[in-house]
């Protein structure tokens, strides 16, 4: 089988880290370049140690054209302003594209101006990417050229919640506070992320603004499901993981069985989504994988109405990242999904 050639554009922050450590072990994937606008000329491990002896590779910095030439693929791990530069440089080239930023998730021009801060540079490429959410657009995302994998917070909520989106048991008001772990900040600490403050913290941020919000209601709305999102983040104590908590009401006449089993029937047959038999939903068990736990618990009846609770748990790096980026990798190259993404990853 043909080994492709794959290079990594951002690799020496957190995410970059794990896209290429999970690209070193791939059985089909030659990992050819990794490029970074710092630590340029410098092995791998003079950024990221645990890979020490693992590869030769050294950091590079070339201009967007010749950081592409000669891949196959490209996953890039970038600001969304530096993805868009990169992205309009290679358009016409052949070569596979992989965006984990937020440049290219939206189609709404509107929506992208107002949760990124400004119009997009060029709004014509919006069109050109495929929503990688494999346990939504998995067939898409197998014909594809460029994908844009989803935000972590997004990852999280609408695998929470679309099960009951499929079913039409998702409309009008939902509200979810999510709970995420430092390493969703990236690489270089700010005064709410540097660890004195954050070890010991608590805090919310961009509450009911979050950038996330307007692509998982355009997924929901791809399920069949038209919501209003109130969606409240909150920065934790903890280096990776992401904790969703979702709350929204259906009549009190939709059968309680119809509700508990509507994660069990999406995702039993998903790779990567499980939904724990004895517990809820926890950080600690999906940590360092690629994979997501779901869960729900039902109220009770009040008023012609019952409350649902979906909780979601993933490791922000890697089923909110890096992971799923190989995930999408390996169907776009009609490669077998799960490579490299197996492992449990690690407990605690």
């Amino acid at each position: 089988m043909k080994r492709f050639r794959a290079g990594v554009l951002g690799g020496s922050g957190f995410a970059g880290a794990e896209l290429v450590r999970r690209l070193l072990a791939h059985p089909h994937v030659e990992l050819v370049r990794v490029c970074a606008a710092d630590h340029v000329g410098e092995p791998l491990a003079s950024a990221l140690p645990h890979l020490e002896g693992r590869t030769e590779l050294v950091f590079e910095n070339p201009p967007p054209a010749e950081a592409v030439e000669g891949l196959d693929i490209v996953l890039m791990g970038l600001p969304h302003g530096a993805s868009i530069d990169v992205v309009e440089r290679v358009i016409e080239r052949d070569v596979r594209v992989i965006d984990m930023s937020g440049a290219f998730r939206l189609k709404d021009q509107a929506a992208y101006e107002r949760f990124y801060g400004g119009p997009h540079a060029r709004p014509e490429l919006l069109g050109r990417f495929v929503y990688g959410l494999p346990e939504q657009n998995r067939d898409a995302i197998r014909g594809a050229r460029f994908v844009s994998s989803p935000g972590c917070f997004a990852t999280s909520i609408e695998l929470a919640l679309l099960p009951f989106a499929r079913r039409g048991l998702l409309q009008g008001s939902v509200q979810v506070v999510g709970v995420t772990g430092s390493s969703g900040s990236g690489v270089t600490p700010s005064a709410t992320t540097h660890h004195p403050t954050r070890s010991v913290n608590l805090r919310t941020y961009r509450p009911l603004a979050h950038q996330h919000a307007p692509e998982i209601v355009a997924t929901l709305a791809a399920a069949g499901a038209h919501v209003e999102l109130d969606f409240v983040p909150i920065s934790a104590p903890l280096a990776r993981g992401i904790f969703a908590t979702a709350f929204f009401h259906v009549a009190a006449d939709v059968p309680r069985e119809t509700l508990v089993e509507a994660p069990h029937a999406a995702y039993a047959k998903e790779p990567f989504v499980r939904v724990p038999k004895s517990r809820l939903p926890e950080v600690v068990a999906v940590a360092g994988s690629n994979y997501a736990e779901v869960g729900v618990v039902l109220g009770p009846e009040r008023g012609g109405e019952r409350l649902v609770t979906v909780f979601a748990a993933l490791d922000n790096l890697v089923k909110g990242g890096a992971g799923q980026a190989i995930q999408n990798m390996n169907l776009m190259l009609d490669l077998p999904e799960t490579l490299t993404l197996e492992d449990p990853g690690g407990y605690p």
